[in-house]
């Protein structure tokens, strides 16, 4: 008896719309009409980027001051051949980001050119998207502040 492979197209998605509430919504718009970039202040004084409506202990966190726009890698991982959907056609790098004035970094695209040319502590700058539409992707990816 001669085995038999059954085979059927499957798409995985996931169509939903998501509210964002009054604290992320205050970041996508500052994100999309100021090019500016907001965090949240914890009660014990930490500064998350991008903002979060409760802290670890889950208290509500309601006051976002800005931050950046610069900031430094503290860690990032090289891209060599970037998917269809990656952020950038070229090579990148995904890094932790440590804004000025935030405590904990954000993950983001760096556009360096080449590998060779990224290193804990670089300091980069937000590439901004034009036109803004009011979400993450209105950072388009971060850039060296030296390039």
């Amino acid at each position: 008896m001669a085995d038999t492979e059954l085979r059927a197209k499957h798409v995985l998605e996931f169509p939903f719309t998501r509210s964002v509430g009054p604290v992320l919504g205050r970041f996508f718009t500052a994100l999309r009409d100021e090019a500016r970039i907001l965090g949240a202040r914890t009660a014990d004084g930490q500064v998350i980027v991008p903002p979060q409506e409760y802290d670890a202990r889950g208290a509500p966190i309601e006051d976002l001051v800005e931050v950046g726009p610069g900031g430094e890698i503290v860690s990032w991982s090289w891209v060599p051949v970037p998917r269809p959907k990656a952020p950038l056609e070229r090579p990148f790098a995904w890094a932790l980001i440590r804004l000025d004035g935030a405590d904990v970094p954000m993950i983001h695209a760096v556009d360096a050119g080449e590998e060779s040319r990224l290193a804990s502590g670089t300091r980069v700058r937000p590439r901004w998207a034009d036109p803004r539409r009011g979400t993450i992707h209105d950072i388009r990816c971060f850039e060296l502040e030296d390039a």
